[in-house]
């Protein structure tokens, strides 16, 4: 009987071995497409929130970190995209948190040229409640189209608030707190630009993998 356990456990071991091994070589033969899904993703999005023919760079490969709890919603370090054509910058992506979502934060990526003028709005992930608050998603309404084009005239500018709140800004039906959030958040992404573009310009390109 002892030497039966000792048959069967050695077959498990050998069986855990080979899983384990058998995931290990998945992994690595995946890894680079995976790692190039996800560039490919970003790329998109970018492209997206800065127009592709306002710039001559590869967005994902010029980019720095940048640092600020009140202006990006969060202690932790994001990653900033600077958009150049020519070699002189014209824009910026910056990431940021709207911490105050109704079902928690949500990070989001600004995108802007020189002026401070918004050029797109894209949620990266969200957790809202879906028919309510996921409608600051463009699959589901053209809701965070409505930033476009405009510019953020300091701490203090009664246009970037939700209607409820008198300003410009559609709330959704039943789901106020996720628009207000998303409002909040771009308004200080884009005053945080406005207020360090020649910082931000200047740093030296730092994001993982750069």
């Amino acid at each position: 009987m002892f030497n039966a356990m000792k048959k069967n456990g050695a077959i498990l071991a050998i069986f855990a071995c080979l899983a384990t091994a058998l995931v290990a070589l998945t992994n690595y033969l995946t890894e680079d497409r995976i790692a190039e899904q996800q560039r490919l993703q970003l790329l998109d999005t970018l492209n997206q929130v800065i127009p592709a023919t306002s710039h001559d760079n590869l967005l994902y490969k010029s980019c720095t970190m940048v640092k600020d709890h009140k202006r990006l919603g969060t202690t932790d370090e994001m990653p900033a995209y600077i958009a150049r054509k020519d070699g002189k910058p014209v824009g910026i992506a910056i990431e940021g948190i709207a911490p105050d979502g109704y079902s928690g934060a949500i990070k989001i990526i600004v995108g802007l040229n020189m002026k401070g003028v918004i050029t797109g709005v894209r949620v990266l992930q969200q957790n809202e409640t879906p028919g309510l608050g996921d409608k600051i998603e463009t699959t589901v309404s053209n809701w965070i189209y409505s930033f476009n084009g405009k510019h953020v005239n300091g701490d203090n500018d009664p246009a970037f608030k939700v209607r409820k709140d008198g300003g410009e800004f559609d709330q959704f039906t039943g789901a106020t707190i996720t628009p207000r959030a998303v409002v909040k958040a771009v308004k200080n992404i884009s005053l945080y630009w406005d207020q360090n573009q020649n910082k931000i310009i200047n740093q030296p390109l730092n994001c993982a993998g750069e």
